[in-house]
């Protein structure tokens, strides 16, 4: 009895045509696009956050360890401020965009209307759960579309939250959240769908991107890469080094999307740097940072394992300065920094996702900008520096999916800036009104009336018909001018 109740409950792709059909209905017949409805749903998410911080906090320290400071800040707060901003603006991205017109078409005015794409589907990733997957919900319903989400299995604790949450709070006629793993997620890629989202990495990102192909569905990846830092010298030292460790430790202990991965500094200043780390780590986390509450663990054993195989490599296990402890049983590591490691070592060459930061030296800043470009383009790159020609010169000749100098990871806070990548770390991008349009189709409407009908177009067709047809698309006035007088254009 209790396998066939299993089988019975079990999410396959008969379960999800039949979720993509409900959405399609609520969405064809209209309920979605409806400003009111969206206001509301957008709305009920700020009540949501509201009315359930403490059951959100207590999810991700289950899920991560994640200090209450992270998860209400990083998640929660972030989470409502864009929210907010929406409703804020909503109304305003929703108007008709007027476009000017040319001789061409004349006489006649031109729109650009926004309109949604329809059912979409948004899979989210587990390093910040709840702000990974609602925060493209927004963007989505904020664009008038029904909403599958599919949160991450690996922080099953906020992916449970976030189904019971949804489910009390949002119209579950137009948006739903689908738990599970390789199985649900594979029989939801079955079904066609008006966009996907996804967040994670490049080899699922492949997947996805191969299934939405059979569709012609069109994909945002959000993924991720080796995001570098350089350090110049010539700095506050102290501050940089403490924005250095809030973008990395203060940031889940490393796994972000966004995270520095690893840091670039001159030979001569890079004893200083590390000593200057030294202090501000111990500072922060005290002598013992595995007994630290302001630390998230690493999310599962094989993170864990994939983490000590990047530290442990003969070539790597030697040139750790600081740090470098680990404490299986609660699945931490300590803040570790390691100078001068190999660039064939596997850590120089794989995302790190965790809380292992290595340094690579070189003989002058400016080496670095060829070093970061050998590469595949990052999600993110920073740079510490007070040298304008040197700001200049990163911001021209670095490629990412967005830069920030003097400071780590704070671009994602900033609504009015794309938050997406480039190349290997990903395509599209949200947040703000660029989530509005990630969700939208961009309707070309050119209205005309009966009058000012030439027959310029219509056969048949003459040499002066040519000439002042040319003109016209050609936009010159004196050609135009040149066409009706008989002359040759």
């Amino acid at each position: 009895m209790a396998s066939e109740v299993e089988k019975k409950a079990a999410f396959d792709i008969d379960s999800a045509k039949e979720v993509v059909r409900e959405l399609r209905a609520s969405f064809v017949a209209g309920k979605t696009k409806d400003y009111e409805w969206r206001r509301t749903q957008l709305k009920a998410v700020l009540k949501m956050m509201d009315e359930n911080e403490p059951q959100i906090v207590a999810a991700l320290r289950d899920d991560l360890s994640k200090p209450e400071l992270e998860s209400s800040i990083y998640e929660i707060a972030m989470l409502k401020n864009s929210c907010k901003f929406a409703l804020k603006k909503m109304k305003h991205w929703m108007m008709p965009e007027k476009a000017k017109t040319s001789l061409a078409t004349f006489p006649s005015s031109a729109e650009i209307v926004s309109e949604p794409l329809g059912v979409v589907l948004v899979i989210s990733a587990w390093n910040y759960p709840l702000l990974l997957s609602l925060d493209p919900v927004i963007g989505a319903i904020a664009a008038g579309n029904a909403i599958v989400l599919k949160p991450s299995e690996i922080s099953p604790a906020t992916a449970s939250l976030l189904a019971k949450l949804v489910a009390n709070y949002m119209d579950s006629s137009c948006i739903k959240v689908v738990e599970g793993a390789v199985p649900e997620t594979t029989a939801l890629l079955e079904q066609k769908w008006d966009k996907i989202m996804y967040t994670g990495n490049g080899r699922i990102a492949r997947i996805v991107m191969a299934a939405a192909a059979r569709h012609l569905t069109p994909v945002v990846l959000e993924l991720g890469g080796k995001c570098p830092v350089i350090v110049d010298s010539g700095i506050n030292l102290q501050v940089a080094t403490r924005r250095i460790i809030a973008g990395k430790w203060g940031c889940n202990n490393g796994q972000a999307c966004i995270s520095p991965d690893y840091i670039i500094t001159t030979k001569d200043y890079a004893v200083e740097l590390v000593d200057s780390f030294k202090c501000e780590l111990e500072r922060f986390y005290g002598k013992n940072p595995l007994e630290s509450n302001d630390l998230s663990r690493v999310v599962n054993s094989n993170h864990f394992a994939r983490l000590l195989k990047l530290l442990d490599e003969d070539k790597v296990s030697s040139k750790i300065v600081y740090g470098g402890e680990r404490d299986k049983s609660n699945l931490k590591i300590a803040p570790t920094i390691l100078l001068d490691v190999p660039q064939d070592s596997l850590i120089m060459n794989e995302e790190i996702f965790g809380p292992l930061l290595p340094i690579i030296t070189i003989d002058k800043v400016e080496d670095s900008f060829d070093l970061i470009n050998s590469g595949t383009k990052p999600l993110a790159a920073y740079m510490f520096t007070n040298n304008k020609k040197l700001k200049k010169k990163f911001v021209e000749e670095v490629s990412a999916g967005g830069l920030v100098i003097n400071d780590t990871t704070l671009h994602l806070a900033e609504p009015t800036l794309p938050f997406g990548g480039v190349g290997d770390s990903g395509m599209g991008a949200y947040h703000g009104k660029f989530s509005f349009d990630t969700f939208s189709h961009k309707k070309a409407v050119l209205y005309r009336s009966f009058a000012g009908d030439a027959p310029l177009r219509y056969p048949p067709y003459t040499n002066g018909k040519l000439s002042l047809l040319k003109a016209l698309l050609g936009g010159s006035i004196l050609g135009i001018i040149r066409a009706l007088m008989g002359w040759e254009v």
